[in-house]
């Protein structure tokens, strides 16, 4: 039994595993634009899960609270983005109202969250 069992765990070890995930950063959208900084007037992208809960909470217009997380792991606000195009499934296209955002950083509106990225999306998908 000690040996079945053996077996069975060194198969489930070396046996490769297929996971379904999202890209990050897009591949299809990707034109190399990257960014370290974010100042208001700038256009930043949000990636996002594309469930049912962030298609019902955030809409175009809506004013999202960005937050960052300190080295100390304190969770402080950062600025503003203001939502202006929905971009496939799974971004924003946001404009900085305020503040000084990076890539990495949370936007917040109610319980759904979004990733602000550094990468570009292609002009014709704005």
């Amino acid at each position: 039994m000690k040996k079945l069992t053996a077996i069975l765990l060194l198969l489930a070890v070396i046996t490769p595993m297929n996971v379904l995930a999202l890209s990050y950063p897009p591949n299809l959208y990707h034109v190399g634009d990257r960014r370290d900084l974010f100042l208001k007037g700038d256009v930043a992208y949000l990636f996002h899960s594309g469930t049912e809960e962030v298609r019902k909470t955030i809409h175009l217009n809506d004013v999202l609270i960005v937050y960052r997380t300190t080295q100390l792991c304190e969770i402080t606000e950062v600025g503003r983005i203001r939502i202006r195009s929905v971009v496939g499934e799974n971004y924003f296209k946001g404009e900085v109202l305020e503040g000084e955002i990076r890539p990495d950083d949370i936007a917040r509106k109610g319980n759904v969250s979004c990733l602000v990225i550094s990468v570009g999306i292609c002009s014709h998908n704005q």
